[in-house]
């Protein structure tokens, strides 16, 4: 049996779920062959950030930056918006990953648990597309975010082999 250390309370509950999530989602693009990021995956999509594999990641990337850019704003914090960037290489989206937790984490570093759940909309964080979140919320939107680009990924991945 594996002895893991667990961080302490919600936050922590939180940040370990969120973190377990990002592992997961690298695991499943590690073993994408660099060649195939550009590859149109979705032709017919009305999204372009789920056009090719670049496309997601590049799009799973800044959303993790933007939900926890939005927690430091209403935090009180002034943070510029990252800008998207294309990368060739999955090394590169892994490294990325990597940054979106540790900055996520830095985030949550002035967080207590009694300030995740709010129920007064000034004290919420209003998402871009018109959503109304608490930081407990938006954490739990973010971790989902994974695990359903994860879903897609893992679909993308059945269909390279298929079709090779």
């Amino acid at each position: 049996m594996i002895n893991k250390p667990y961080r302490p309370g919600a936050v922590g509950a939180l940040l370990d779920i969120y973190e377990q999530a990002i592992s997961d989602f690298k695991a499943v693009i590690e073993d994408i062959p660099d060649g195939m990021l550009t590859v149109i995956t979705d032709p017919v999509t009305a999204d372009e950030n789920c056009r090719s594999v670049q496309t997601i990641l590049t799009h799973v990337v800044s959303s993790g930056f933007n939900y926890a850019t939005s927690i430091d704003r209403l935090k009180g914090h002034t943070v510029e918006t990252k800008s998207k960037v294309f990368h060739q290489t999955i090394e590169a989206y892994v490294h990325d990953l990597t940054n979106v937790f540790a900055y996520t984490e830095k985030v949550f570093s002035s967080i207590e648990d009694n300030e995740l759940e709010q129920f007064d909309d000034s004290l919420k964080i209003k998402a871009r597309w018109g959503q109304v979140y608490d930081i407990e919320q938006m954490t739990e939107h973010a971790i989902v975010h994974i695990l359903r680009h994860k879903r897609q990924l893992e679909k993308i991945k059945l269909r390279f082999r298929s079709d090779a």
